[in-house]
């Protein structure tokens, strides 16, 4: 399993199958294209099989340096390999270089068990986004 840099077009395929798949919602994040923006890849046997995207954004309850996790998903193939949590490492160590304190992410309810293994926490009240289901902020201090 490698975990990498990648672009954001190289996210868009995934993006769409997993986290798109029969919504009609944008597949193209504002953001996507910043310069302090990093997209990271999770390739298994040479295939790229997990996608994530950091963008540097600030939720108004944290006080502190932000950047917000966005599009984490995992082909079939992918999951079940501890694909998640190894791009969730190496972001946050990207992140301690850029002296960041909080990584934020709007999680959806299936993923919250996920993210509290990685020492998430939630913040405030769970939240509908149309058409995808209920969510919670989350947030883990870097």
């Amino acid at each position: 399993m490698i975990i990498k840099e990648i672009t954001a077009t190289d996210t868009y395929g995934i993006r769409l199958e997993v986290l798109r798949k029969n919504i009609d919602l944008p597949h193209k994040f504002k953001g996507d294209f910043n310069k302090d923006t990093f997209h990271l890849g999770g390739f298994y046997k040479g295939e790229l099989v997990g996608i994530a995207t950091f963008i540097k954004n600030d939720f108004v309850s944290l006080k502190g340096k932000q950047y917000q996790l966005r599009g984490m998903a995992t082909t079939i193939k992918g999951r079940g390999k501890g694909i998640g949590k190894q791009m969730i490492n190496q972001a946050i160590a990207i992140l301690k270089e850029k002296q960041v304190d909080f990584l934020w992410c709007n999680a959806r309810e299936e993923a919250v068990l996920f993210y509290e293994k990685l020492k998430f926490t939630k913040i405030g009240e769970e939240f509908m986004v149309e058409k995808v289901g209920l969510h919670y902020k989350m947030f883990t201090k870097i």
